[in-house]
């Protein structure tokens, strides 16, 4: 059976989800940052986890106003306004240097560091203490050489999905979500979030976040039959 994948269409649920991901001590400010910058940008996943720290931040750890990349589906250029995420990119840059600075102070025998320091800095729990010099954006945790994996971001959400009871999070959940926030906050400005998307009709850009049905219905309300 298919999986479906549906954006989140209310605040309270976004804001749950949200919280969700930040909960795990050891990943969530990753998770959760990736949630918000896939949302904010309107990006593919691949797209996503392909970002590195150096497409979003200056040397000096500013948040670059636009970010320059090639679609790895499309191969075109796509310019990513970043101001919507500046805030979350900031704190997210903000605890990478918080955290690589601790990481090599940490005594992993001392009762009372932390118990997720003590994690990060243990070589046998398959932590890379790499991970927060890593050039990429969302590092994997255990291979700071790559990226997180595709499968391993699905894994998170269906996490979430289930400790929510939200039978719809996938990793096309904060793309999805961000193209139907835009639309209602723009009064179903349907071309819009089409060319955001870089679809190729309206239909598909309907279909894609489950508004089809809704838009036949809206115009059959408008019609007299008399």
């Amino acid at each position: 059976m298919r999986e479906v994948v549906r954006p989140i269409t209310d605040t309270w649920t976004l804001r749950s989800v949200q919280d969700e991901l930040k909960k795990n001590q050891l990943t969530g400010m990753r998770d959760y940052t990736l949630f918000q910058v896939g949302k904010a940008t309107l990006l593919r996943i691949s797209d996503v986890l392909n970002l590195k720290k150096g497409d979003v931040y200056t040397d000096s750890g500013e948040i670059k106003k636009n970010a320059y990349i090639i679609d790895k589906k499309t191969k075109k250029r796509n310019v990513l306004f970043l101001e919507p995420v500046e805030r979350e990119l900031a704190e997210y840059f903000k605890w990478l240097q918080e955290m690589q600075n601790k990481i090599y102070q940490i005594d992993i025998h001392d009762s009372n560091t932390p118990l997720y320091l003590r994690k990060y800095g243990n070589p046998n729990n398959g932590f890379n203490g790499h991970v927060f010099s890593s050039p990429w954006l969302f590092p994997s945790f255990t291979h700071a050489e790559k990226p997180i994996g595709r499968k391993q971001y699905w894994q998170i959400m269906k996490k979430v999905g289930v400790n929510l009871h939200l039978d719809y999070l996938g990793t096309h959940t904060m793309r999805k979500t961000g193209a139907y926030r835009v639309y209602e906050q723009t009064n179903h400005n349907i071309a819009l979030v089409m060319q955001l998307l870089n679809h190729s009709s309206e239909q598909m850009t309907l279909r894609y976040l489950g508004l089809d049905q809704e838009a036949r219905e809206r115009t059959l309300k408008g019609i007299d039959f008399g």
